[in-house]
Order: structure tokens, then sequence, then C-alpha cells
């Protein structure tokens, strides 16, 4: 394992780093800077909407959209600790940022990110209880035991991370400020570490096989059961239904997960800017995105709430 270091190290203080961001492209910096705009509005109102409907229409006062509310809630304050500062930078051409305010950005992106690993998961096992107990699921998955779940998920990653992001920011920097990513993460922050990262690079390893790696896994194993308890089901309409309700949350799984194993469990070797900047917009833009298109649109209990909403 190993960033890259400098044997030599001249210890000129940083104080601030350069996001790149998109600026190999000068010539699109208008076109990206639309087209994050639109899907950052789409990503507010869609994931809004959600957030409305669960909250007004009976019929969706179910754990299941308990948990879905927290989703979408968290999409946007997920989207919004990234894509705001992109914007701003296509804008002014400029991509200046304090390495407190780096840190600061590093931090929530690292936080949400693991609480909707986390969040993720309780809707897998939220699945798999209703579908591999039915009779049993209004008193296992009752109001408190959804209440503490979704706590869980939100709390449980916040001392990790504050703790990571503060040993990365603890690290000496020196030569180059740029960084060539669009917001403040691990991987080209660590490439711009003076002295030996190998202990930060273990802890990165670490962190992400608690918080994506095994929650990942648990998720499989849920829909594995599942999967298996739905072909016992005796009518093909029980089989379907069943099947719609788990595909949605599925297909976000495989988007997210995807992506974040890829970036940060692959061997440090095979990191490349590029790559990198792709896979990111999946996990902090494309998810976010596509997360209320995938619940309203493959979703009949949302598509009847909404068009009650919009009458």
């Amino acid at each position: 394992m190993g960033y890259h270091r400098r044997q030599e190290v001249n210890f000129t203080s940083v104080v601030e780093f350069v996001l790149l961001g998109f600026s190999d492209i000068p010539n699109l910096q208008t076109f990206l800077f639309v087209m994050f705009l639109i899907i950052y509005v789409i990503i507010l109102i869609g994931n809004g909407v959600i957030i409305l409907l669960t909250r007004v229409d009976q019929a969706l006062q179910t754990p299941m959209y308990f948990f879905l509310s927290n989703l979408s809630f968290l999409e946007i304050c997920y989207v919004s600790a990234t894509l705001p500062l992109m914007l701003v930078n296509l804008w002014t051409s400029k991509g200046n940022i304090l390495l407190f305010a780096c840190a600061v950005q590093m931090c929530f992106v690292l936080m949400l990110g693991g609480t909707e690993c986390l969040l993720l998961t309780v809707m897998a096992y939220d699945r798999y209880v209703a579908i591999c107990y039915p009779l049993q699921y209004p008193l296992i998955m009752n109001h408190k035991v959804c209440s503490h779940l979704v706590v869980f998920s939100w709390l449980s990653g916040v001392p990790v991370e504050i703790g990571q992001t503060f040993q990365i920011f603890s690290l000496p920097f020196c030569g180059s400020n740029q960084i060539n990513h669009f917001f403040c993460d691990i991987p080209p922050i660590l490439r711009l570490a003076c002295g030996d990262t190998y202990v930060n690079e273990t802890l990165v390893f670490t962190v992400a096989v608690l918080f994506v790696l095994i929650p990942f896994v648990l998720i499989l194993g849920s829909y594995k059961k599942i999967i298996s308890t739905v072909w016992r089901l005796p009518s093909a309409a029980g089989r379907a239904k069943a099947c719609s309700t788990c595909s949605s949350h599925i297909t976000v799984v495989v988007l997210f997960f995807g992506s974040a194993i890829i970036t940060y469990l692959r061997p440090t070797s095979q990191h490349y800017s590029r790559t990198d900047k792709f896979l990111s917009l999946f996990y902090t833009v494309a998810t976010p995105l596509l997360n209320p298109m995938i619940y309203t649109l493959r979703n009949k209990d949302v598509m009847v709430a909404l068009k009650k909403l919009v009458h």
C-alpha cells in the first residue's frame, strides 16, 4: 500500500488547497455548471417530495417509508456537502478552499456516506422481516425499534469519521496544494501528504470494511433469504408484489455500494484521478438523483400518494 510520498520534505505550511475539479476540460465549464445546477435542483425537489409524501399520506405511515424519508433527507444533506461548492468553483473557475474548510467537507462527506451505508442495510433488514416474517413484522419493526435503528445509522459513524479526518489532516502537507478532484476526498488528499501514510491508509481500509463492505455483505445475506422465501410463495401475484418492494432498494444498493467499494477498497496503486472523479459522481450525485425516481416510478403506493397530493 502506498500513496505518493516524498523523501525530500519541504515543510512549507499549506493553509489552503485548490480543487482542480473539471478544469482539465475548460471548454465545458459553463455546460457542466448548468447541468449540475439542474441536477442539484432535481435532487432537492425529488427527495423533498418523498419526505412530504411520507409525512402527509396515511398509507405511507409504515416502517419502509419511514426509512425512505430518512434516506431522502440524507441524500439532500449528502449532495449539499459537495455540489454547491462544485457549482461555485465551476462558475468562478477558482477552486481555493481553506485547509479547515476542506477538513470539514471531508468529515461531512464521510459521516453522511457511512450513514447511508448503514441506513440502506437497515432498509434491507426491514424488507427481510416483512417478507420472511410477515405475521411478526408489526411486532418486530415497531416504532421504537425503527427510531433506534435510524438514530444508530445517523450517529454511529460520527466519532469514527471525525477521528479519521483529524488523523488525515494532522499529516504535514508540502509541495503541491492542488487536489485533482471536485471535493476533498481521502485518496487525493493523502497523495499530497508528506512522509509515511501507511497508518492512515490502514485506517481508511479498516473503516471502509466496517462501513461499506460488511453492510454490503449483510444486505446480500438479507436478499439471499428474501429470494429463497419469495420463490416458495404459492401465488405469482405474491411473488411479483414481494419483488417490486425490493427491486427499488436493490437498484440503489448496487449503484451506491458498487462505486464506493471500488473507490475505497481498491489497491492504492490502482487509484487514477479521472476514474476516482467518475466513481465519486456515482455515490455523491447519481444515487441522490436516481433515488426519488427509482422509489416513485417503481412504487405504486408512492405514485398513488403523489397523484392524491397533485389533485
